[in-house]
């Protein structure tokens, strides 16, 4: 293979369009996974602005772009997944057919080892080195917003109509219920991630919007606009006012869901069920095939989805030392994590103790 590796700011122009061309005809040739916006140059990039070691590495065949692969390199040759933490979609970005041998692949861009979280299904070099599967629920509005609100209808009638029927009641209790699909005031993105950083603490979780770079990044891709990559905040208003928003990616076939928050005050009328109806709408009638929640396990995914995709887990190495400790110091805190998170018996009173902390936490 003909690997060169860039940094992000060498990247030239004629192959940040092959792969922009790549994702968009991803559909076409029957891998509409790799349109996902976290596998686009766009988030790369940005994520190259905000962390240090990240490079992308090109596969030429007979001279031209024939699959891209982002990621983060340490200076031992420790490789993460770009955004590793905060991307729901992570691997490489090919030609229909392309077939790579991933330990060439990983000489080529001096790694011993590379760790991923959220591998796009297909990737059949990297996912032989997966250590686990998980689900990601999907939303398909790709035949428009009336089929999909039948669909989840006939599967959770229920759940359909009390959602709908909270909607309603909003707007009698609470004032005129605007919805706005791409928000563009800076003040509302603020609000969002303020929500968002309360709802960690008070579940017990670790405040994203307390480490710099992922601020910096969300503010980043707010102001990315390219064809067909953007950042887009949804924002539920109320009389006016912010009850509900969300910041996500969009290509030009795929909504990444990524930031969901809400006010607790409007917790009774489920804001953040009725802004994700809303943004289904919308999506669909931007000709959007269907929104991704990521990989996760809630309540409020379960009820949206219509079928699910699949992402791995795991490390691809080589025989290399560095690879061997790498693995070693990550492999018992990942499988901790995945066995509380899949057993109810273990999850539920892990998550009360973090609510609890949440609780005292917020008091001080």
């Amino acid at each position: 293979m003909d690997i060169r590796v860039y940094r992000p700011g060498d990247l030239s122009a004629a192959d940040r369009a092959a792969w922009t061309a790549l994702q968009s005809k991803a559909h076409l040739n029957g891998s509409p996974e790799l349109a996902n916006p976290f596998l686009s140059p766009e988030f790369a990039l940005a994520v190259g602005r905000t962390r240090r070691g990240v490079r992308i590495a090109v596969v030429y065949e007979d001279g031209e772009p024939a699959a891209f692969f982002p990621f983060q390199r340490t200076t031992a040759g420790v490789g993460r997944a770009v955004g590793l933490g905060v991307s729901d979609c992570q691997g490489l970005v090919h030609r229909p057919g392309f077939s790579w041998d991933a330990h060439e692949l990983l000489r080529a861009c001096g790694l011993a080892v590379w760790e991923f979280d959220h591998l796009v299904e297909g990737q059949k070099p990297f996912e032989a080195d997966a250590s686990g599967t998980f689900p990601s629920p999907v939303m398909d509005v790709d035949q428009g917003y009336e089929a999909y609100l039948g669909r989840l209808r006939a599967r959770s009638p229920k759940f359909t109509r009390t959602t709908l029927a909270k909607e309603r009641k909003l707007g009698r209790d609470a004032g005129k219920v605007r919805y706005v699909h791409d928000e563009r005031d800076p003040a509302a993105l603020r609000t969002l991630m303020a929500w968002k950083s309360a709802q960690y603490r008070r579940t017990g979780r670790s405040d994203r919007f307390a480490h710099p770079w992922i601020t910096q990044l969300v503010q980043q891709l707010f102001h990315t606009r390219s064809e067909p990559f953007a950042g887009i905040l949804s924002v539920l208003y109320a009389d006016e006012r912010p009850i509900a928003a969300h910041f996500g990616l969009h290509t030009e076939r795929v909504l990444a869901c990524w930031f969901p928050a809400y006010d607790p005050e409007f917790a009774k009328y489920s804001p953040g069920l009725v802004l994700h109806l809303r943004m289904a709408e919308a999506a669909a009638a931007e000709g959007i095939a269907y929104l991704d929640l990521g990989r996760g396990q809630k309540e409020y995914k379960d009820s949206l989805k219509t079928r699910e995709l699949s992402v791995s887990e795991g490390w691809v190495t080589r025989r290399h030392p560095v690879a061997f400790g790498h693995r070693a110091r990550r492999a018992p805190v990942r499988a901790l994590r995945n066995a509380v998170l899949s057993r109810p018996e273990l999850f539920e009173p892990a998550d009360r103790i973090l609510k609890r902390i949440g609780k005292i936490r917020s008091r001080d």
